[in-house]
């Protein structure tokens, strides 16, 4: 910008005591260009009386004390210099630029929105007046307190405390328009690539899980243990997967995905090492427990990274493709568990597998870039004060930094307590945990059933779940035509939650048709071809219900997102680990036809919840919960 007669685009001296404003810049054409909001509010008004009538005059103006009105508000008139030139606050002898109530005009909505990623455990999100701050991009990336205050009108709302004392200098940053560190600026190849790595991470961390299914008989015979005992080493680390993310979340708020990522997945490789070389049972269920707890930081953390990296208009797309990965990975586990116990006989090679494919994705994990964009802002923030010398340039969360009290209370407490107050969430978290249940369960039936009727190995039995495989990947060539209905639908009028559901109301009838073909096929005289097809409709129904439900709970329960999927993962995880434990002695004592038709008849009676919820969602909702807990568009 060329320089004028008011302002020099030189540093001030750092002696300067006040800011000089000369109204003679109001006027001048070349702020008229870069600031064409600032000339129809300034053109019109001088500061003072005497301004207008001698515009020579060049008037000392405290930055603080006084202000000037303005079409979008009142604006401190500290702020006014950002509009004509470079700066508006002076540093150690440095100028530098900020947004004011104008200028975010063209750059904010007048309403804020809370994105998914923004750090509810860490920042207290009651008082926040920048929600957005993540997401948003302005001009000069820096905004002040005051000036978002001013643009949207929130000095008084009734959760927002005055500003203490020293807090009207606080400058907010933000990304720059076209900020390449802003992750939703990444080329769209590169973001899919992430994506892609962050599935193929959930898949390692599910076959984990799953991978000792194959060697069940190995764990029987090394330790000389009962089949349910060898059956914990799979439950053990489910269990994990619900403890874990108690503790990453809130940790990746606080210091970003790419460290958690690291030091998680680097401990889940090595504890891969004792599992192997356990001489007894004991530490191998303990070492198990550990790689759950440590391999959760892909389960929890893999759904945040597409979410920090795809704009919202975008995301659905991403999250379609992303949907199979953690029902898939566990497919994996006995179809290669299985024919490595057969072609070695040896237990500890399943685990020198596992760790090679968790040790190749610890490896490519920890080199994709930061991503969490609060943690990318805090860390520029700390460069700018210390470039700036300015202590008020800082983002939201460092601001509003919750306690350790309030981040236990987000992070342990509320999602037991959604858990005993919420029936809706309840409800569909009880969806979720039958459907991950179910297909737990299948990886002790079907030994049951094909070594029964058809004297198959656990090579061959582990062949019998690649039809789950093929029917979850029909589901991924559904789940983005759903996601473009939903995208029309919302084209023409506002989203609720209900919307969500139509993905679980197509997949639900199939849950119970593929149990009840099952069932009717667990017989000696016909092929092998008839109980393993079940697998197609349980594949396909199993990977719309979780994207479908999954997505209805984070729009159900926006303000508090974080909390009800920790519900779920819990509930989930719980039912995973426990289902195995008696599915074996299910189907040995029931027959292999009732016991695979009264989960159907279950899996039937469940079919209810997503059509019941479509119809009447909205008035459950308003009945049972707690509206404060729900979305603006569904109280």
């Amino acid at each position: 910008m060329a320089s004028n007669d008011c302002t020099d685009q030189s540093p001030l001296d750092s002696s300067s005591t006040s800011t000089i404003v000369d109204t003679r810049s109001c006027t001048s054409a070349d702020t008229s260009k870069d600031h064409p909001i600032l000339e129809k509010d300034f053109a019109q008004q001088c500061l003072s009386k005497e301004q207008c009538e001698n515009p020579d005059i060049n008037s000392p103006v405290d930055a603080k004390d006084v202000e000037s009105e303005t079409a979008a508000g009142l604006v401190p008139v500290s702020t006014v210099l950002s509009h004509h030139n470079i700066a508006n606050t002076q540093t150690s002898g440095d100028l530098y630029r900020t947004e004011t109530a104008l200028t975010l005009e063209t750059q904010l909505s007048r309403h804020a929105t809370t994105d998914v990623n923004f750090p509810f455990a860490t920042e207290i999100s009651d008082r926040a007046e920048f929600p957005d701050e993540y997401t948003a991009e302005t001009a000069t990336g820096l905004v002040p307190v005051q000036s978002i205050r001013s643009f949207r009108r929130i000095s008084k709302a009734p959760t927002i405390p005055e500003l203490e004392k020293g807090e009207e200098e606080i400058e907010y940053v933000t990304f720059k328009i076209g900020d390449p560190e802003n992750p939703m600026n990444w080329s769209t190849t590169f973001r899919w690539c992430v994506t892609l790595i962050v599935s193929v991470l959930v898949i390692a961390v599910a076959f984990g899980s799953s991978c000792v299914t194959g060697g069940l008989g190995l764990i029987e015979e090394r330790y000389h243990v009962s089949l349910e005992v060898s059956i914990l080493t799979c439950s053990v680390m489910v269990v994990g997967f619900a403890v874990g993310p108690l503790a990453w979340s809130p940790l990746s708020e606080q210091f970003g995905r790419r460290p958690i990522y690291f030091i998680s997945l680097l401990l889940y490789t090595i504890f891969n090492i004792p599992c192997a070389l356990s001489p007894n049972i004991g530490g191998l269920i303990v070492c198990r427990f550990l790689c759950g707890v440590f391999a959760s930081s892909g389960l929890v953390l893999a759904g945040g990274t597409i979410a920090d990296i795809w704009p919202m208009a975008h995301r659905g797309n991403a999250i379609a493709y992303f949907a199979a990965a953690p029902y898939c990975g566990p497919v994996f586990g006995p179809l290669i568990g299985g024919w490595i116990n057969i072609g070695s006989h040896r237990l500890d090679l399943i685990f020198w597998v596992n760790m090679a494919f968790a040790g190749a994705m610890f490896i490519i994990t920890s080199a994709i870039p930061e991503t969490y964009a609060p943690v990318i802002l805090k860390r520029r923030a700390a460069k700018l004060r210390k470039e700036t010398g300015n202590p008020h340039i800082m983002t939201e969360q460092e601001r509003l930094k919750a306690p350790l009290s309030e981040i236990i209370r987000t992070v342990l407490i509320r999602p037991v307590m959604l858990i005993m107050t919420e029936p809706v969430l309840d409800l569909m978290n009880m969806y979720i945990v039958l459907i991950y249940s179910l297909l737990y369960a299948f990886f002790f039936a079907y030994p049951v059933i094909f070594q029964e009727l058809y004297d198959y190995n656990d090579g061959m039995i582990g062949l019998m779940f690649i039809p789950i495989l093929i029917g979850a990947m029909f589901a991924l060539v559904t789940t983005p035509v759903l996601e473009k209905v939903y995208t029309k639908t919302i084209s023409r009028r506002l989203p609720t939650p209900e919307d969500r559901l139509i993905g679980s109301m197509i997949g639900a009838p199939f849950v119970p048709i593929a149990l009840f073909i099952l069932g009717a096929t667990s017989y000696k005289h016909i092929i092998w071809v008839g109980p393993s097809s079940a697998g197609l409709a349980f594949g396909y129904g199993m990977v719309l219900i979780y994207f479908s439900v999954n997505n209805y709970i984070i729009d159900s329960y926006e303000k508090c997102a974080a909390s009800a999927l920790a519900a779920k993962v819990f509930t989930r995880s719980a039912g995973g680990a426990a289902f195995p434990l008696f599915t074996t002695q299910m189907y040995q004592r029931l027959g292999l036809q009732w016991a695979s038709w009264l989960l159907a008849f279950i899996s039937l009676a469940m079919v209810i919840i997503p059509f019941g919820f479509y119809k009447y969602g909205a008035n459950l909702r308003s009945i049972w919960g707690n509206s404060a807990m729900y979305a603006n568009d569904s109280k």
